[in-house]
């Protein structure tokens, strides 16, 4: 089954994103249900979102990041209040890493490995 990872960057720092706020959801019907949260270490990363004993069944996930809160906390005012990546899981033996770019006025996201 696969496993799910994050990283994110403050390009306009030039540094992780540390202590950032995130939560993983899988879509269920039209809606999504909560799976995980997490919160970025001081690399920015978290490695396991899907947790040990969750793993990725093929469908659609949604992974929000607390953008808001996180430059608020920061004394800076970003744009995005939060930011939600929607991609999908079609191998069930596949790492996924969804790595975040991320300024006050701007994101960039990718599928990493």
């Amino acid at each position: 089954m696969s496993t799910l990872s994050t990283h994110v960057l403050d390009t306009s720092t030039g540094r992780p994103a540390e202590g950032l706020s995130l939560t993983l959801e899988a879509r269920s019907g039209e809606d999504f249900r909560e799976l995980s949260r997490g919160v970025t270490n001081a690399d920015g990363r978290v490695k396991d979102l899907s947790g040990a004993n969750t793993k990725l069944q093929p469908g659609v996930y949604r992974l929000t990041f607390d953008t808001g809160a996180w430059f608020q906390a920061r004394g800076q005012r970003g744009f995005y209040p939060y930011v939600q990546v929607v991609f999908e899981v079609t191998a069930t033996d596949e790492h996924y890493h969804v790595p975040l770019l991320l300024s006050p006025f701007g994101f960039s996201t990718y599928r990493g490995s």
